[in-house]
């Protein structure tokens, strides 16, 4: 039975090599050049700076993906909006472990009073379109050729999920 938990520093290798091959093989992230162990480890320790949880899927050990959500831009009025992550093993995709990993991540930016979750998806990842549009995000850009990987100009959509929130938040 899969488990959805925090992540901790023991599973950095395993997400480490999900995201690379996610790099290398898809345009789910517009990097050209697989990331080292150091670097994940750097990325794992601002989310905790920040306060932003990272969560893994897990089964008998195995770690199958990871969630997280982050600062969306870094000025101030954008406090209340942050960006979302998933990240699916290929072995496991199509399987429902997005699903799975989805639920954490909207209680957590409800709980730190997020008012919106925006989501930068290539155009052709019709997968991570579909699981965003069934947790009720809408598409709100499409940001013609502004990557360029394996050969050919890449689309990037946007979507976006309002969450409720209140109506008039600090402005500190």
């Amino acid at each position: 039975m899969i488990i959805i938990r925090e992540a901790t520093n023991v599973d950095l290798p395993a997400m480490l090599e999900i995201y690379n091959d996610v790099i290398v093989n898809t345009t789910a992230v517009y990097d050209y050049h697989p990331h080292t162990i150091e670097m994940r480890r750097q990325w794992f320790a601002t989310k905790q700076e920040q306060g932003f949880p990272v969560f893994v899927a897990e089964e008998d050990g195995v770690i199958y993906g990871f969630s997280t959500i982050g600062p969306f831009r870094n000025w101030a009025a954008y406090k209340y909006s942050v960006e979302n992550s998933i990240y699916v093993a290929a072995s496991a995709r199509g399987k429902g472990i997005g699903k799975l990993l989805f639920p954490p991540i909207i209680k957590a930016a409800k709980e730190r009073n997020m008012h919106t979750i925006v989501s930068g998806i290539d155009a052709t990842n019709e997968g991570s379109i579909k699981l965003h549009e069934h947790f009720g995000f809408v598409e709100v850009a499409h940001f013609k050729q502004v990557g360029y990987k394996f050969g050919k100009w890449l689309d990037l959509k946007f979507f976006q999920l309002i969450l409720e929130t209140p109506e008039h938040p600090e402005e500190n």
